[in-house]
């Protein structure tokens, strides 16, 4: 069997066996593709992938790099357990990474606030399909602020994940780890049951929770556009992302004092590392209101210094 039935092979496995999602998927081949077009060999001796890890550290992040070498580490864990290879080249590798703290980029409650204003003021009812396709943008906007999925996770979310009378949604994410996920505000509920209502037809048919006009499943790649849309018609320069709203629903309830072991669950993290991330942003952010509200800071105190 040659290279790139080899890796086409492993990537069916990692599909199938493993269910890992279509953005993983899509990362191990690039890094796959990109790993063999340099070293040109199947199994590169010590000294190449050596060269190959000094390239990347020209070109990429930390986080990139790391990612990257773990995809082909994965790749040669598995010829290995498939007794396809005897000797595993990236065993004896070792690479050390300092920590990189990056914040993730959130968005102002404000401006959250202003987008959720101007999808309700402005409700559509010019025709049938416009208010159609307006419950539905309001109502996937609405579903990311309240649950913190990922946008590939609310495109992919089948109708009989969804409990209208209990408002508990269960979300299918990566690694087809399944979680469930409480939407408590009625305000939201009574949207999410608005769109249906007008949707059930076409959401019985395609399966999908979210459809488009033409009755399939609501693409991430829509999403995104759409909520572009949406953004710069509220009149906000920022360039929000579906990704954003994850990171503000973390951040925001964390400031408000849940739990950090209790946003990983919701959030649907592997590992509590992945969400004290978001500990960061809201200690930031309380710094900069010690900072400017203190009282302490307009006191006038003879012989301080």
């Amino acid at each position: 069997m040659n290279q790139m039935e080899q890796v086409k092979k492993y990537l069916e496995y990692c599909e199938l066996r493993k269910e890992l999602d279509w953005n993983t998927l899509k990362a191990y081949r690039i890094d796959l593709r990109q790993f063999f077009e340099y070293t040109r060999e199947d199994i590169p001796d010590r000294s190449k992938i050596e060269d190959y890890i000094t390239e990347l550290h020209k070109k990429y992040k930390q986080k990139t790099i790391k990612r990257k070498i773990a995809s082909i580490k994965a790749y040669y864990n598995y010829l290995e357990e498939a007794e396809i290879i005897e000797d595993n080249p990236f065993r004896k590798i070792k690479v050390k990474f300092k920590e990189e703290i990056i914040l993730p980029r959130i968005i102002p409650r404000e401006e959250i606030e202003q987008l959720l204003n101007y999808m309700y003021v402005h409700e559509d009812k010019s025709s049938k399909n416009a208010y159609k396709y307006w419950l539905r943008d309001t109502a996937v906007i609405e579903t990311f602020f309240a649950t913190g999925a990922r946008v590939y996770e609310i495109s992919n979310i089948k109708a009989e994940y969804v409990n209208l009378n209990t408002g508990l949604i269960k979300i299918m994410g990566k690694g087809g780890k399944e979680r469930y996920i409480q939407i408590a505000a009625q305000e939201i509920l009574k949207i999410l049951k608005r769109y249906y209502e007008l949707n059930s037809e076409a959401i019985k048919k395609s399966g999908y929770f979210f459809v488009n006009s033409r009755g399939n499943r609501y693409t991430e790649q829509s999403i995104r556009i759409m909520l572009k849309k949406y953004t710069k018609l509220a009149g906000i320069e920022r360039n929000i992302t579906p990704h954003m709203f994850r990171h503000s629903f973390a951040t925001y309830l964390i400031e408000e004092g849940v739990d950090v072991s209790c946003v990983q669950q919701i959030l649907g993290h592997s590992s509590i590392k992945t969400t004290q991330i978001y500990i960061h942003i809201a200690a930031k952010k309380q710094a900069e209101i010690l900072k400017e509200m203190h009282p302490r800071n307009r006191m006038n105190i003879v012989g301080a210094a």
